[in-house]
C-alpha cells in the first residue's frame, strides 16, 4: 500500500500547517516562560502538574509503531495485546506509591543519581552509561527507524532525510525549553491524537454496523485478554509472569518514562499524574486495537496485518482528515523522540558532566552542555538508525519487544531490591548490573539470532521470551540476595538517601481505588468469551 499516492495536496497542506503551528506554540512557550537563572532546566523547574505529567508519560509511551502494531495484532488475534496497556496499571501504581515518593523525597534529577545515593558512585556511573546506551538504542534509534518509514511513506523522502526532519523538530522542543516546553506541547499533541483516533474508531464502528455487529462478526476468542497456555504468540502464563518484569523496568525505573514525575510540583501532583496516565492507558485498546478488529471485518483479505491501521485511515477518511492523521502520527513520533533526547541530555549532563567533570558548573553552563549532548545524541542516533535500516528480513517490532524483555530483568532486580530491601549491598547491586546484564543479553542474542525457534518445523527450543525474562529475573533475584548475605566488607557503603515518606492524600487514595476497581472489572469482562 503506497500512502503517498493516496494523499492529495490538501493533506500535505494540513501536515505542513500542523507542524508550523506546533513549532510556533513551542517557540511561544519558550519565550513566554523565561527560566530564572537557577531553575532546573531538565525537570521544568519542578513545575509540572498532574495533567502535564499524565499526557507526557502517555505521549512518550505512544508511538506510530505502537499504533500500527496494536492494530495489526487486533486484526490477527483480537484484544490480547491490550494486556501491554491495561496490565500496566499495577506498575504505574507501584511508581506512584512506592518509587515516586522516594525519588521526589530524595530531590534527585536522574534515577542513576538516586541509586548513587543508595549504593555509591560506582553504581551511579554504571547506571548512567547503561541508561545512555538504552536511550540511544531503544528509545531514539528504533523510534526514529519506525518514524523514518512513516515519513518515507507520507512524503516520499529518503530514510536519512526523514530521520533528520524528525530530529530537527524534536531537537527544537528539547533545546527550546527542556522538559517544560516538551510537556506543554505534548498535552496539545496527545489531545489531538485522542480526538483523531476516536474519530477513526467511530467511523469504523458505523461502517461495521454498530457494537453488536462488531461482536457478531468476529471470533469469540478475539474478546479475551488471556489466551490458553498453549497459544503460540500470547499464552496467559507468559503475560501474567513475564510482563511484570518489563513493567517494573519500563514504568518505574526508565529515565525517559519517569522524568515527567521527577519534574512534578509536589509528590501529590506526581501521584495524580501517574494516576491520570493509568486512565489514559485504558483508551489504548479502543483507540489502537479496535480499528484493527474493525479492519478484520471490513477488509478481511489484507496480505499484511501491519497495514490494518493505515488501510482504515486511507479507505474511511476524506481528504484533509487523512492529512490530519499523518500529522498526528508525526506528532506522536516527535513526542517520544523529544522525551528521549531530554532524558539522554539529563543523564549525561547531571550524572557524568556535573558529577565527574565540573561539579561547580553554573546553571547556564549546565544548560549549554545539555544542548551539546542533545545535538550529539541526535547525530549519533542518525548513524545507528541508518545501520538498522540496512538490516534486511528482520521483523523489528517483534525483536524490539523481545529486546525490552531481555533489557528489563537486571534493572528491575536492582531497583526493587535497592528500594525495598535495606540489606542489599553495593557489591550485589553492581554485580547484577554488570554480570546480570551480560547474562540477560547473551540469552537474548542466543534466543533471537543464534538458536531461534523455527515455527515452520514446529521445533521449539525456547519458552516464550516473556517467560524467559521471568526466569532470568528469578535467578538474578536469588543472586542479589546471596551476594548481599555473603558480602563481608568491613566498610560497606552507607546510604545517603534522606527523605520523609509522604502519606497518600485522600484524593490520591480515592482516584487510585476507582482505577483499580475499573481495571479489575475490565479484566473480568474481557475474558471467558
Amino acid at each position: 500500500m503506497n500512502i503517498y499516492d493516496q494523499l492529495e495536496f490538501f493533506d500535505f497542506a494540513v501536515v505542513g500547517m500542523y507542524l508550523l503551528v506546533l513549532i510556533g506554540i513551542g517557540a511561544w512557550i519558550s519565550i513566554r516562560n523565561k527560566r530564572p537563572a537557577d531553575e532546573n532546566y531538565f525537570l521544568a523547574g519542578n513545575s509540572l502538574n498532574w495533567t502535564s505529567i499524565g499526557f507526557n508519560m502517555w505521549g512518550t509511551n505512544v508511538g506510530p509503531s505502537m499504533l500500527i502494531a496494536s492494530a495489526s495484532i487486533g486484526y490477527s488475534t483480537g484484544i490480547v495485546a491490550g494486556n501491554f496497556s491495561w496490565y500496566a496499571f499495577i506498575f504505574i501504581f507501584l511508581l506512584a506509591v512506592v518509587f515516586a515518593p522516594r525519588y521526589l523525597g530524595a530531590r534527585v534529577q536522574t534515577l542513576p543519581e538516586f541509586m548513587g545515593k543508595r549504593f555509591g558512585n560506582s553504581t551511579q556511573n554504571i547506571l548512567a552509561w547503561y541508561t545512555i546506551v538504552t536511550v540511544l538504542l531503544s528509545w531514539l534509534s528504533l523510534t526514529l527507524f519506525a518514524g523514518g518509514i512513516l515519513i518515507q511513506q507520507i512524503l516520499n523522502l529518503p530514510m536519512w532525510l526523514s530521520v533528520v526532519i524528525l530530529l530537527l523538530i524534536a531537537g527544537f522542543f528539547t533545546m527550546a525549553g527542556g522538559l517544560k516546553t516538551i510537556a506543554y506541547t505534548n498535552v496539545i499533541q496527545m489531545v489531538l491524537l485522542i480526538i483523531v483516533s476516536f474519530s477513526l474508531m467511530w467511523v469504523g464502528l458505523d461502517k461495521v454496523g454498530g457494537v453488536s455487529a462488531l461482536i457478531e462478526k468476529t471470533p469469540s476468542n478475539y474478546w479475551n485478554l488471556f489466551l490458553p497456555s498453549d497459544d503460540v504468540n500470547y499464552p496467559w502464563t507468559a503475560i501474567l509472569l513475564g510482563y511484570p518484569i518489563m513493567g517494573v523496568w519500563f514504568w518505574c525505573t526508565d529515565q525517559s518514562m519517569v522524568q515527567s514525575v521527577l519534574g512534578a510540583k509536589s509528590i501529590k501532583q506526581g501521584q495524580l499524574g501517574a494516576n491520570f496516565t493509568g486512565w489514559l492507558k485504558i483508551i489504548d485498546v479502543p483507540l489502537f486495537i479496535f480499528p484493527g478488529i474493525m479492519c478484520f471485518i471490513l477488509f478481511p483479505n489484507l496480505s499484511n496485518p501491519d497495514e490494518a491501521y493505515m488501510t482504515m485511515v486511507t479507505e474511511l477518511f476524506p481528504t484533509g482528515m487523512k492529512g490530519l492523521v499523518m500529522a498526528v502520527l508525526i506528532a506522536a513520533l516527535v513526542s517520544t523522540i523529544d522525551s528521549a533526547l531530554n532524558a539522554l541530555s539529563t543523564v549525561f549532563t547531571m550524572d557524568i558532566f556535573v558529577k565527574k567533570i565540573q561539579p561547580t558548573a553554573s546553571q547556564k553552563k549546565i544548560v549549554k552542555v545539555g544542548h551539546m549532548v542533545t545535538v550529539s545524541g541526535a547525530i549519533l542516533s542518525i548513524f545507528i538508525t541508518m545501520a538498522i535500516d540496512s538490516i534486511k528480513g528482520l521483523n523489528l517490532f517483534d525483536v524490539f519487544q523481545s529486546v525490552l524483555g531481555f533489557i528489563a530483568p537486571p534493572m528491575s532486580v536492582v531497583f526493587l531490591f535497592g528500594v525495598l530491601w535495606k540489606k542489599t549491598t553495593t557489591k550485589a547491586a553492581n554485580s547484577i548490573l554488570i554480570f546480570g546484564t551480560l547474562l540477560s543479553l547473551t540469552v537474548g542474542v542466543l534466543y533471537l539470532w543464534v538458536f531461534p525457534n523455527d515455527p515452520t518445523s514446529g521445533v521449539k527450543i525456547w519458552p516464550h521470551f516473556l517467560l524467559l525474562s521471568f526466569y532470568i529475573f528469578v535467578f538474578l533475584s536469588m543472586m542479589i540476595v546471596l551476594i548481599s548475605y555473603l558480602d563481608k566488607q568491613s566498610n560497606p557503603y552507607q546510604s545517603t538517601l534522606n527523605y520523609t515518606q509522604a502519606k497518600l492524600s485522600p484524593k490520591v487514595k480515592f482516584l487510585w481505588a476507582i482505577l483499580i476497581i475499573t481495571m479489575i472489572g475490565l479484566y473480568l469482562f474481557f475474558n471467558g468469551h
